[in-house]
Formats: structure tokens, C-alpha cells, sequence
């Protein structure tokens, strides 16, 4: 394969923006597939979308997690994906004339690639290297081919033979886009495949030393299409800042204590295992949650008590916050006296709903803090606790424009009917889920037409720190009907109709639906 395109006829501008485009996609799925096969290497995509939610602006999370929800993942790879093409196909046209550049152009990819891969702590330098050096050959290895067979295409134009040249090209570019897009579906399902495995060298998670009473009796409604009183781990919401699972090695990989401790310490993954473990129902919520959003659920933790560990590692007086790292890096911090306040039972969990904690939601271990929005403290994939002072550290969306303290809100939410939903006249359940941990949930009422509050029947609770599950019994007439619900906590205070968005500390209001009537 020759490494500059001929010089005796210039392909055109179509056929340059189709090579460049095709030697992008070549690249980029090569460097997904080799990402996927060679143990600690980067995804270029991965990377550099990574480096993309670091410098986004104040807002953009939520502005994304609006549009996309929890496909906001996805979108970043396909978006990542599409640009670096649409790059490549520019820079196609640009190798017409000046090929050298068009070359320098793709070496400057790799670099930022490679920059980008190796801001991964996880990432293995080596085999990082090796990917971006790859994605740079391929490119201008295939980029130089096409152009050369886009100018042989041109000659036999002119020279009025029968169109070989142009066949050749166009079968040469529709075979290298579908091996690129072949390499990069495997080479994902490969790094999928790889965080998957590293999730089962765990094994089994010992039986808790104090483990969570059953739910009483009456603690589920029986309405169709109400939320579960407990949320299976494969419907549980995911929200962070990780484009692909993190892989932690359980051969190296710690929890350290850390900070202003008198007695530092860190922990394997089996000394963790052979603390007390202990069992509690736990509903956590998302920041992000619009009022009357799916972004929130309940699940039984196991874990070590967060309290404990302090209590081992002796906390200094001034320590008021707690900073939970990950290992991509994230933080989150919280105030101290939240984790070992008596009534509170913040948790190192390493286990949800009775199985090891699952890859997407923090295996090996996550911080559990209830009564807190997961933004400042539900680190998943937890490696370090560092304390600190609450002056001394912002963690990571801090400087984004969220608040430092951020308890969950007293929030509720109608799950049936459906929002636009036509029922029939008579007896119609208006049920749903009612959240204020870890203040619990006294009462939840439903208004009807704005014509006064009903009380609503609840469900018996796990414990004040979850969910809550409610039903109104409605005698609905025919017509167009307008539902709210709202919720008191434990402290007597009553859910504001004040609507706020979600920034800085949690969405308000009622949650409001329309129904017809039939």
C-alpha cells in the first residue's frame, strides 16, 4: 500500500470526501477493535468523549439529560463518532492538493487521542499508545489507497475506457466503511465483555451480619402499573460521568481512608468482604430528576457501615467533609456529620438486592448515603475516602454550578394513569410513589381539578429512609381532568408547589397530569 496518493491526476472533491470519510471510519473502528482486544487500552471515542464531559460548561448536564435521559451515553458516542468522520471527510479534500498535511492533520488526532486515553487512571499507557499509533496507520494507510484508486478512476474517465476505476473505488469504499463499522461493533462488545468479567471475579458476597428485616406486611399496593416497592437492578436508573464502565482489577484495586485521619488505612476487596456487613432498604435519587421523573428508585444495599470505618481510621475535629473518589477519577463530597449521625446508616456497599454490586451501578463498591442526591455522595466505583474540610475541596459538579448540600426533596410522583392517558368513567386508582429520605413520608394527597386536597391511602413503609407507595381511590366523570399529588415528610413540612428546574439543588413542584375521561 502506498503511502502518498499519484500525483499525475487529482481525484474529485466527491471522491476525496468519500476516501477521507471511509479512512475515519477505518480508523476509528480499527482503534475500537484493538481498544477492545489489548488488555488497558483507551478507546479513542471513549477518551476523548470523556475529555468532553470534563470541560463541559455549567448546565450542560442537565441540558443533556433532558434531551436524551439516560441515552445521553449513547449520543455522546455516536456524536463523537460522526464528528471525528465528518473531520476526516474534510479532511480528504484537504489530502487532494496537500497530502502531507492531511496527513500531519491525522497524526494530531492520534496525539489528542492518546492525550486524552491516557487521562484514564485505569488506561495502560502501553497498549494506549499502540491503539492511537494504529488509528493514525490506518487512516492514512487507507486514505492514501483511495485517493490512489480515485485518480486511476479519473484517467479511465478521460481516456473514455469503461468505468473499472470508478467500480473499483466505490466497491473499495462501501467495503472499508462496512469493515469499519463491523470492527467497531465488535471491539465495543469487547470492552463490554471485559467490564463484565472483571465484575465476576468477585464471587459470591458473604451473608450480612445484621440483615434487613422483611418489608411488613402492606408495605405493596396492588395497582397495575405501579412502581415496584423494590427496584430490580436492571430497570435502576443510571446517571454519571463514566462513558464505558470502569474495570477495576480486584488484584490491585483498594479502598484507602484517607486524609485527616490519625490512623490511615486501606482495605483489598476481600478484607472489605470480612467486615460486619449489614443490610438496609435505601431509596436514592438523581439531582436531575425532573418533577414526576423516573430518575429515582429503591434497593436493598448491603455494605460496611460507612460510620465504622471512620470510627477506625479516628476522624480529626475539623474534618467536615467527606470526599468519595472513584477510580475514572469523579468526587463527590458531603459534610461529615451526615455519615455518623446516629439516626443516619451510610453504607460501602458491595452488594444491591441481594447480588454483587452490578458493573453499572459501582462494582466493587459504592458510597450509599441516604437522604442525599447522588451528585455529592453515591461514588460509584469507590477507591478512596478522603476527609477533609468543606472549604478545602469542591467536588466535581461544585464548580459546575450545583450546590455544596443537596438533601433529596420531598417528592412524589403519579405512575397511573399515564399523562394523556383516557380512562373509563368510575372508580379509577390514581397511585404512585412518595419519597423523603431520610425524613420519611407522613401523608400524600391528590387534588382533583384544583378542588381540594384528598388523602391518599399509603402503603406501609420499609423505613424512613425509602419510598412509600400510594392510591387514591377516584370516582372519575367524563371529561378532561387535571390530577397533582403531593407529599408531607416526617417533619410535617408539605411538598412545595413552587416549580423550580433542577439546578442547583433538585427540581420542585407538584406533579401534575391530564387525563380524559370517557
Amino acid at each position: 500500500m502506498t503511502t502518498r496518493p499519484p500525483t499525475h491526476h487529482t481525484p474529485s472533491r466527491r471522491a476525496a470526501a468519500i476516501a477521507g470519510l471511509s479512512a475515519g471510519a477505518a480508523a476509528l473502528g480499527g482503534a475500537e477493535l484493538l481498544a477492545g482486544a489489548l488488555p488497558g487500552a483507551a478507546s479513542p471515542i471513549i477518551a476523548v468523549g470523556d475529555l468532553v464531559i470534563a470541560l463541559q460548561p455549567p448546565g450542560a448536564k442537565q441540558f443533556v439529560v433532558e434531551l436524551f435521559g439516560e441515552a445521553d451515553k449513547l449520543i455522546l458516542n455516536f456524536f463523537i463518532a460522526g464528528v471525528a468522520i465528518a473531520i476526516t471527510a474534510g479532511l480528504g479534500l484537504l489530502a487532494r492538493t496537500h497530502f502531507g498535511l492531511a496527513r500531519l492533520a491525522f497524526v494530531g488526532g492520534g496525539l489528542l487521542a492518546l492525550g486524552a486515553g491516557l487521562r484514564d487512571p485505569l488506561a495502560e499507557p502501553v497498549t494506549t499508545l499502540l491503539v492511537a499509533v494504529a488509528a493514525v496507520g490506518i487512516a492514512i494507510g487507507i486514505l492514501s489507497w483511495l485517493l490512489r484508486l480515485a485518480a486511476e478512476r479519473g484517467h479511465q474517465a478521460e481516456a473514455e475506457m469503461p468505468a473499472w476505476g470508478r467500480r473499483r473505488f466505490i466497491g473499495a469504499s462501501i467495503a472499508v466503511a462496512g469493515l469499519a463499522a463491523t470492527s467497531g461493533v465488535l471491539g465495543r462488545a469487547l470492552l463490554d465483555r471485559g467490564r463484565l468479567i472483571a465484575s465476576t471475579q468477585a464471587g459470591d458476597v458473604p451473608a450480612p451480619a445484621s440483615a434487613a428485616p422483611p418489608p411488613p406486611a402492606g408495605s405493596a399496593l396492588d395497582v397495575a402499573g405501579l412502581s415496584p416497592l423494590v427496584t430490580p437492578n436492571g430497570d435502576f436508573y443510571r446517571i454519571d460521568t463514566a462513558l464505558l464502565v470502569p474495570r477495576p482489577d480486584l488484584a490491585t484495586w483498594r479502598l484507602r481512608v484517607t486524609g485527616m485521619v490519625d490512623r490511615p488505612f486501606e482495605l483489598t476487596y476481600d478484607e472489605l468482604l470480612a467486615l460486619p456487613l449489614h443490610e438496609q432498604y435505601v431509596t436514592i435519587a438523581c439531582v436531575s430528576n425532573e418533577v414526576g421523573g423516573d430518575l429515582v428508585g429503591n434497593a436493598l444495599w448491603s455494605g460496611v457501615r460507612l460510620k465504622e470505618l471512620l470510627e477506625r481510621a479516628g476522624v480529626r475535629p475539623e474534618a467536615t467533609q467527606i470526599v468519595g473518589r472513584a477510580v475514572d477519577g469523579f468526587t463527590v463530597g458531603f459534610p461529615t456529620a451526615h455519615a455518623i449521625a446516629d439516626r443516619r446508616e451510610a453504607l460501602v456497599a458491595v452488594a444491591m438486592n441481594g447480588e454483587p454490586l452490578p458493573p453499572n451501578h459501582g462494582y466493587p463498591a459504592r458510597l450509599i448515603v441516604p437522604g442525599l442526591f447522588g451528585y455529592v455522595s453515591a461514588t460509584k466505583w469507590l477507591t478512596e475516602i478522603e476527609l477533609t474540610t468543606l472549604e478545602g475541596f469542591d467536588a466535581y459538579w461544585v464548580p459546575l454550578g450545583w450546590s455544596k448540600q443537596a438533601p433529596i426533596l420531598t417528592q412524589s410522583r403519579i405512575d397511573v394513569p399515564s399523562n394523556g392517558a383516557r380512562v373509563a368513567a368510575g372508580a379509577v386508582a390514581v397511585a404512585g410513589v412518595a419519597w423523603a429520605p431520610d425524613r420519611g413520608v407522613s401523608g400524600v394527597e391528590v387534588q382533583v381539578d384544583e378542588r381540594g386536597w384528598q388523602s391518599a391511602e399509603l402503603s406501609n413503609p420499609i423505613s424512613d429512609a425509602t419510598w412509600v407507595q400510594f392510591v387514591h381511590r377516584w370516582e372519575a366523570t367524563a371529561g378532561e381532568h387535571l390530577l397533582r399529588v403531593r407529599a408531607t415528610d416526617g417533619r410535617g413540612d408539605v411538598q412545595t408547589d413552587m416549580r423550580t428546574p433542577p439546578p442547583p439543588d433538585g427540581a420542585r413542584g407538584h406533579h401534575t397530569i391530564r387525563v380524559t375521561v370517557t
